[in-house]
């Protein structure tokens, strides 16, 4: 009788993880998304977290035995991974988690990219030639990347396709909630300007309609020079932003030596999922964001 239920057991055992989907995802809003639509149907692989430049990523082998295993991949794409993904991909031998597979699935190329580039040249720092690729933080493109995954889940899973099309229904509908709560509660942002550290907030700026006074770095990708800084000091002198923003993996020095000689405060906003306490998940990240913003010069935590 007992192997009887040994080999029972070991029949089972591949049925139970078929009905999972393996996901690669490689930075935690893409990993959040895919729970939200996927939950007990999916296994979610985060490739870092909110503390780590997406830009520089070490294609480690622990990375790698988890792109081996991946029914479908998502990143931001636009070359926010050019670094470190293409390395997991040609060495993962997963076809059809390749570019141009129903596996694999860059959220940039579902939204309307900010920051197109009319040349690329590196004398200007670290240039994007598809455009702006931190897309997550504007919730009309999370819900554009949602539809999509909806799809790219269902075709490499369509056993369960109808699953994932209720709950992707279910979230569009808290997430549509949200999103117009968002928008009211951030009615006062619209015109207020902000200094950032890199171009890693263009999309919330945009979808609030907020304005970049400045930037810390004085290129793309290049850190901070005391001369660059002291052009912004006399800028700030004479028209003062409301907040100096970075997010948790950009160095605090230039942000708070700028906050101290400005009596500007220097906010360190979530970014992604982790990002703080109290971001650990989509809606608590926007939330959590739109009150940092709005408590910007008024007190708030």
């Amino acid at each position: 009788m007992r192997n009887v239920f040994l080999a029972l057991a070991l029949f089972l055992i591949p049925s139970v993880a078929l009905a999972d989907v393996n996901v690669f995802a490689c930075e935690p809003e893409w990993g959040a998304l895919v729970k939200e639509i996927g939950d007990a149907k999916v296994s979610v692989e985060i490739a870092t977290t909110a503390q780590q430049d997406p830009h520089h990523v070490r294609a480690k082998p622990s990375l790698l035995a988890a792109m081996r295993k991946a029914d479908l991949v998502i990143c931001s794409g636009a070359s926010l991974e050019v670094g470190w993904l293409p390395v997991l991909l040609q060495k993962s031998g997963g076809s059809e988690v390749q570019p141009g597979h129903p596996g694999n699935l860059m959220a940039s190329d579902y939204i309307t990219r900010l920051e197109m580039p009319t040349k690329v040249d590196r004398s200007e720092g670290d240039i994007h030639p598809e455009g702006n690729p931190h897309v997550h933080l504007n919730p009309h493109n999370i819900a554009l990347v949602a539809a999509e995954l909806v799809k790219r889940l269902g075709a490499v899973d369509s056993a369960n396709a109808t699953v994932y099309q209720s709950r992707y229904a279910d979230f569009s509908k808290r997430w549509n909630a949200a999103t117009e709560r968002w928008e009211k509660d951030a009615a006062g942002l619209r015109g207020a300007r902000f200094i950032t550290h890199h171009k890693s907030l263009t999309y919330l700026l945009d979808w609030l309609g907020m304005v970049e006074a400045g930037t810390l770095e004085a290129k793309p990708g290049i850190p901070p020079t005391a001369s660059h800084l002291e052009t912004l000091l006399a800028q700030q002198r004479s028209n003062p932003a409301r907040a100096i923003l970075r997010t948790p993996y950009e160095a605090g020095d230039a942000s708070v030596w700028l906050a101290e000689k400005t009596n500007v405060p220097a906010l360190v906003l979530p970014y992604t999922i982790g990002g703080d306490s109290q971001s650990n998940d989509l809606f608590a990240l926007f939330d959590r964001t739109i009150a940092l913003l709005t408590g910007a010069n008024r007190g708030a935590p």
